[in-house]
């Protein structure tokens, strides 16, 4: 299982990463089905919002290298979870990498926890962070942006919180629940028309950067993955050592 069985409550529908044995990577089937789930919250009278979640320590380690997604599927999903006319709230517990932080910068509201960390490990992979700029860069600090895109380095919760990555940061595991109490509460208050009208108008610079850049992009991506540098870093993080560059 990649995506467990959605969860209901009072107008609020939990979309569960279920697959920790890989560290929730975005597979093509978790992509697929995480995406056909969106739509059907999207399509569903009785969802207000949606809360993006996950099982084990890892929120979403990034794309399976094993099997990974068509770079277009998975701008496909951001882009939708961008475009929803509901509010998609992340709830992080765990660690967060690569292509795990496009997904996340896509969502409208995130809580992470104190075990949470995250990183943009494209660059030590001999890759980019290319298709997630879409979400990211328009709403991360640029210094922040250019430092952990460059250097690959984890930050925490509350950095995260700092560069515009997440936007609560909590003490505890169970304090993230707590967290979103209000935030959960204030939705359900919300009409479905104010909730959609007022996304649109957050996320028009982020739809606007997706419809004018991402083919440029999905290309960018496809072919730093198919080159020797990228099959060299992507070897070695499989075979747990360092790629042949590091000095």
């Amino acid at each position: 299982m990649t995506l467990a069985p959605p969860a209901h409550d009072r107008g609020v529908t939990t979309l569960t990463l279920d697959s920790p044995a890989n560290r929730n990577a975005l597979s093509a089937r978790l992509v697929g089905e995480l995406t056909e789930a969106l739509a059907g919250c999207a399509d569903d009278d009785t969802v207000r919002a949606v809360v993006l979640t996950h099982t084990g320590s890892t929120f979403c380690a990034g794309a399976d290298l094993t099997a990974p997604p068509e770079p277009a599927a998975f701008v496909a999903l951001m882009r939708a979870v961008v475009a929803l006319p509901k509010p998609v709230v992340a709830r992080v517990t765990g660690h967060v990498r690569a292509g795990g932080l496009g997904l996340l910068g896509a969502c409208d509201i995130s809580a992470a926890g104190p075990d949470a960390t995250f990183a943009l490990t494209e660059s030590r992979l001999g890759l980019a962070p290319a298709v997630i700029s879409l979400p990211l860069l328009p709403r991360l600090d640029p210094r922040a942006a250019a430092r952990y895109s460059l250097t690959g380095e984890r930050f925490d919760a509350a950095e995260a919180v700092r560069i515009g990555l997440v936007s609560l940061a909590a003490g505890s595991a169970d304090g993230v629940d707590k967290a979103l109490v209000p935030v959960l509460d204030g939705l359900r208050r919300a009409s479905p028309q104010g909730l959609a009208a007022s996304k649109e108008l957050v996320t028009a610079t982020v739809l606007e950067r997706f419809d004018s850049h991402a083919e440029d992009l999905i290309a960018r991506s496809a072919a730093l993955f198919a080159s020797d540098e990228a099959r060299e870093g992507m070897t070695a993080f499989l075979e747990r050592r360092d790629p042949a560059w590091v000095l």
